[in-house]
């Protein structure tokens, strides 16, 4: 497995991920979201695996409700490059596979 945990720092759902990886020996690369953002191609392949951009906006974003009424899905997107902030975490990748929030009922099927 090759998993890499974009997170914030101060959000709880990113640290409980990254323990229960720790606590099963799966090593992961933990990324600074606010810090060091998604690239195009990265938001693009999570978008595809979470099932869309409504999927990986974070209700509790101040600007959340901005982005929902953007009429166009490019206008979102370009929106959520451009402020990670707006992007629920912790987002956890294995390859083509991602998940959205803290999720370890799908994060045990990975092989």
């Amino acid at each position: 497995m090759n998993i890499q945990i974009y997170g914030k720092n101060k959000c709880f759902d990113t640290k409980k991920a990254e323990r229960w990886f720790k606590e099963r020996g799966i090593r992961f690369q933990s990324i600074d979201l606010l810090r060091v953002g998604m690239s195009a191609g990265e938001l693009q392949s999570v978008l595809r695996a979470v099932g869309g951009i409504d999927a990986l906006l974070d209700p509790k974003a101040r600007d959340a409700a901005v982005v929902r009424y953007l009429a166009r899905d490019e206008d979102k997107l370009e929106r959520l490059l451009s402020d990670p902030s707006l992007i629920r975490t912790p987002v956890v990748r294995n390859g083509r596979q991602a998940t959205c929030g803290y999720c370890p009922e799908v994060w045990s099927t990975w092989e």
